[in-house]
This record gives structure tokens, C-alpha cells and sequence, in this order.
């Protein structure tokens, strides 16, 4: 087994192993995984954090040995808490690295770091603080930043960063956690999930105090949540019909 570790930041993992495949979602700074399959000028990877696999190009990763990814696993994530920062090599040159970055790998790449991080679990209250600061943030299929996210991994970033381990994908995320029967038992932080016309679930957000919800559609926004779905408030109309809200922390 072959393994890897993401030396850059916002690194597009693709569908197939080509630059014009669809981005399914983005390796950030520090990320650690195993190597699956190799095809010319491109590894298949499975990333350690979420069991998620897909193409990585060869230029955008550093491969390590056993010994730094099985370190890697064992240490509680240190995770950069700023929108953007800077990380510094060893001959003093700028990388730049995304909110939600490990900064348990700088040791091994020979990069420092003296900004801001977040480490260990937070309560469930401080998940509605931090994701407003990704608020207005432009909708991305397959994007992990401020810079541009998905619904999936807006909630998936919220959760990491207050040291809680979500899946990928909404569809995937709605089989964690407990199901509550009634919106009324649900409390800031839970997630909602939302279905389509054939019942296959395609939506998530983290639900908010006094019925509202934020979320990934268009950009991070905050509506409306009825027993019906997500009521827009610039459209006046329901954009997405409820499924099921999870309870992820007790």
C-alpha cells in the first residue's frame, strides 16, 4: 500500500483521472490518504478523514511513507480556524492554505505555521458560529472553502471543525446520527435533509433558532424551515422539501 499527503491547498480530487473530469471534491492542506490505484500521471486515493475516493493529479500531493500516515491517523486533527492563511516552507516562501487545514503534517513537510487553529470537540452550540463565517460564501459543486462550497461540504467543514466527523455527501451524511420524528425536537446544529422528485436526497442544512436554516444553494443563506421543506425569502417560494432532520450530537 502507497500513501499520500496534500502539500497545497483546495487540491480538486476528480472523477476520472483527467483535469476536465467533474471535481467531486477538494483535498485541503494536510490531508492524508492511501493510494488505490495508479494510472499514467494520476493517482486514485482514498482519503483517510471520510473514505471518499477519486483522482488526484501526481503534481498536487507529496507520497509518505507508512510510519508518517499511520502518525498522521493517530493525532487529534490541529486545524487552521482562519478563512485564509499562510503557511511558510523551508526557504521562507508563502503557501497559501484554507480554514479547516491540518496542520498535524507540517513536521513532516518541514513547513511552520504561528497563526490561529482549533483542536479537540467544541459544543454543539459554537456550530452555528462558525458556520456564519462562511455566510454569503458562492455555491460549488465539490468545494470545501469560503471561496467556494457545497451543501455537503459546508456542513461537512462546520462539523470538522468543531472536531466531529461527517461524510461527504448529503445522501451519505443523512445515514449518521439519530432521525427525530418532528421538526419541533430538532436544536441549533442539527442537520436537514432535503429530497427530489425520485426521493433520492440531494440537500443539507444545519438548522438554526426560531425556524431557520443555513445552508449551501446559490451561496451560503439563510431561510426559512417549515414542515415543508426550505421556504427562500428573496423568491417567496419553497426551494427544497424536507426529508429527514438528523440529530448528529446529543
Amino acid at each position: 500500500m502507497k500513501y499520500g499527503l496534500c502539500n497545497l491547498s483546495l487540491v480538486p480530487l476528480r472523477l476520472e483521472a483527467s483535469n476536465a473530469s467533474e471535481m467531486v471534491t477538494q483535498l485541503l492542506y494536510g490531508d492524508h490518504f492511501k493510494i488505490i490505484e495508479d494510472k499514467k500521471n494520476w493517482r486514485k486515493i482514498r482519503l483517510s478523514f471520510d473514505n471518499y475516493e477519486g483522482w488526484i493529479d501526481c503534481k498536487q500531493f507529496l507520497e509518505v511513507s507508512s510510519e508518517v500516515y499511520h502518525s498522521l491517523e493517530e493525532q487529534t486533527p490541529k486545524l487552521t480556524s482562519d478563512i485564509m492563511e499562510f503557511i511558510s516552507d523551508s526557504n521562507g516562501a508563502l503557501i497559501p492554505v484554507s480554514i479547516g487545514s491540518n496542520l498535524n503534517a507540517l513536521p513532516h513537510l518541514k513547513h511552520s505555521f504561528d497563526g490561529n487553529f482549533v483542536e479537540g470537540t467544541y459544543p454543539k452550540q459554537n456550530l452555528i458560529e462558525t458556520a456564519l463565517l462562511f455566510l454569503n460564501t458562492p455555491y460549488l459543486w465539490g468545494g470545501k472553502s469560503a471561496f467556494g462550497i457545497d451543501c455537503s461540504g459546508f456542513t461537512q467543514l462546520v462539523y470538522k471543525l468543531n472536531g466531529y466527523s461527517l461524510l461527504r455527501d448529503a445522501k451519505d451524511q443523512a445515514t449518521q446520527g439519530e432521525t427525530l420524528s418532528f421538526i419541533e425536537e430538532s436544536e441549533p446544529g442539527d442537520l436537514a435533509f432535503f429530497d427530489n422528485s425520485e426521493g433520492v436526497i440531494t440537500h443539507v442544512g444545519i438548522v438554526m433558532n426560531d425556524n431557520h436554516i443555513i445552508h449551501a444553494h446559490g451561496k451560503v443563506r439563510i431561510d426559512l424551515l417549515d414542515h415543508s421543506g426550505i421556504f427562500n425569502l428573496e423568491s417567496k417560494k419553497h426551494s427544497h422539501k424536507l426529508r429527514v432532520i438528523k440529530k448528529i450530537i446529543q
